[in-house]
């Protein structure tokens, strides 16, 4: 039988909207609480989401109301360190926007600080949840494209004043760097599809030199390759200073076959010579929160607090494996030299 959780969520800005819609749809959450350093009317927020929500103008309060079961956390992302480790001392169950931090030490304090009060946990890599993903898993495991050397999954998105990050997402201090800020989704989904612990990396930035992104206080490209185990590579570039459509580039090539996007070739399959086949699948192609798959990866989650076990492939566990490589190649890119994990 399933249980009923409420959640409290930290911060209201542009995520917390798609959040609280999507928790809000799954079959076990509802939104109760919000925390936000504005006033906002508690009135006008209720009928905004279809529940009654308390307003909370202090962090602190909302961890001691004890009706909350689940804080979700979308704040600035120089606060989720203290914030994720506050929930976890208050008993809570934390859904943590990424990046998780903005560093490796702030990301191993809130792992220490989960363990030790067994928090269950869930890491927005929502993309692991998008049929174009979970299509892919299914094809790799099939084996329908054999033993896979070669991928590479990269971000064109252009983040500019128009997208509702670009305000805090140009500082060092909260967007942190072009992975960090944006680009961890496609470095998440590369290592998903391949299968293999990364041994080495090797990155490089760039920066357009136009108005826009010339504000960014740090490097709003970087482009890194990777060395894995088992003799495969990977290259991941993070490009969030291009003119485009958002364009989330998925390439693996096999012993068997190939993916390209929405498109499968494989020689098990016996297909025309030279043709793609095209997967029915929803393509990871929209910047845009209110498109990702935050129902999905929540619906999850609630199932496996309900059965008392970890979230599947989005558990801050498996997210901070993903920072490791990302912060590696920050390094890498900063200081020009390949780094071993």
């Amino acid at each position: 039988m399933s249980n009923s959780y409420n959640v409290g969520v930290i911060g209201y800005g542009w995520a917390a909207t798609a959040h609280i819609e999507a928790l809000n749809k799954t079959s076990q959450g509802n939104v109760t609480a919000v925390y936000s350093s504005r006033d906002l009317n508690p009135a006008e927020l209720s009928a905004a989401h279809g529940s009654e929500i308390t307003v909370y103008n202090k962090v602190e309060d909302l961890l001691a109301d004890d009706s909350i079961d689940v804080i979700d956390i979308t704040s600035y992302p120089a606060q989720h360190r203290d914030q994720a480790i506050a929930a976890a001392k208050a008993g809570k169950q934390v859904i943590l926007e990424k990046p998780i931090t903005l560093n490796l030490e702030d990301a191993e304090a809130i792992a220490a600080a989960f363990e030790a009060n067994n928090t269950r946990s869930c890491v927005c890599f929502e993309l692991r949840f998008i049929s174009q993903f979970t299509t892919i898993k299914s094809i790799i495991e099939e084996g329908l494209i054999g033993d896979i050397h070669y991928g590479e999954i990269d971000y064109y998105h252009g983040i500019g004043p128009w997208y509702g990050q670009y305000r805090w997402n140009t500082t060092r201090e909260n967007g942190g760097s072009s992975l960090l800020s944006a680009g961890c989704h496609a470095l998440d989904a590369l290592l998903l599809c391949m299968g293999s612990e990364v041994e080495e990396v090797m990155a490089y930035n760039a920066q357009s030199t136009h108005e826009i992104f010339a504000k960014y206080e740090y490097p709003t490209t970087t482009t890194t390759i990777l060395k894995f185990r088992n003799g495969a590579v990977g290259k991941c570039a993070s490009v969030i200073d291009c003119f485009m459509p958002y364009y989330f580039h998925t390439q693996l090539c096999g012993s068997e076959g190939s993916i390209l996007d929405d498109k499968l070739y494989s020689s098990k399959l016996h297909l025309r010579d030279k043709a793609w086949a095209r997967l029915p699948v929803a393509l990871a192609d929209s910047g845009d929160v209110a498109d990702h798959p935050y129902q999905d990866q929540f619906q999850a989650f609630f199932d496996a607090l309900d059965k008392g076990e970890p979230m599947p492939l989005t558990s801050y566990r498996d997210a901070l494996e993903t920072f490791r490589v990302l912060f590696a190649a920050d390094e890498s890119a900063a200081t020009g030299q390949p780094v071993k994990l």
